[in-house]
């Protein structure tokens, strides 16, 4: 049986490491943590949902592809009710808002032990920024397009980093290393919403239109670098 896995998961697949133990945070469907029991990735997993019914749906694809035995099920908002033997922690497919919710409200998550692997589907900038003002520092960072939407994946963990400046929480450090071939394509999104919000500010006069056209102005300086990746 194939299993009906999105492009978007397997990226966040490519994360864990052999022989983890997983959480899948928001498992809806469970088809994460089936594809890395099925294929030998993970030990072990556990898979939370906050609504019953994508949680009974996980069980029963569990069943079906005969991972049963390997996956334990939560009815849990964020990680609040979930066991804490796990190396790496999967929130994939929530906003910005939520990912920080659920991190925040775990102050145990601040160990270096856990790795955060994050897909993030709004406002990466303002997640970017809360992870280092946590105490966290992303390890490394990449692209994924599923459809016409490309999204970014990250691992996170907790520790001493440097800070991004305003511009590098839109295109992060970690993401220019990447090389990626889709960041091109990314950056040419991410500096057209810029604008916008620069030509947004300019018409209103709101005082946050410096900050903005500094960004701006930083994300254009990085064409060089990005276009010279894909040479």
């Amino acid at each position: 049986m194939k299993l009906p896995i999105s492009d978007r998961l397997l990226a966040c697949a490519d994360f864990v490491a052999p022989g983890d133990r997983v959480a899948d945070i928001g498992c809806d469907h469970g088809y994460l943590s089936i594809h890395l029991l099925t294929n030998g990735i993970a030990s072990s997993a556990i898979a939370s949902d906050v609504n019953e019914q994508p949680l009974q749906s996980a069980m029963r694809n569990a069943v079906k592809y005969r991972v049963r035995d390997k996956m334990e099920f939560y009815l849990s908002d964020g990680v609040r009710n979930i066991p804490r033997d796990f190396d790496s922690l999967v929130c994939a497919g929530m906003g910005a808002d939520t990912m920080i919710h659920i991190i925040s409200s775990a102050p145990w998550l601040r160990e270096s032990k856990y790795r955060l692997i994050l897909q993030c589907q709004s406002r990466r900038p303002e997640l970017r920024r809360w992870l280092y003002d946590a105490g966290y520092r992303i390890n490394r960072e990449t692209l994924v397009k599923d459809g016409k939407f490309i999204y970014t994946v990250m691992e996170a963990v907790y520790g001493p980093g440097e800070g991004p400046t305003p511009a590098e929480t839109y295109i992060s450090p970690q993401l220019l290393r990447s090389a990626h071939p889709l960041l091109p394509e990314y950056y040419e999104r991410v500096k057209s919403g810029v604008e916008l919000t620069v030509m947004g500010l300019r018409r209103s006069g709101d005082d946050r239109l410096p900050i903005y056209e500094t960004i701006l102005s930083d994300l254009t300086a990085l064409e060089e670098q990005i276009y010279g990746n894909r040479c």
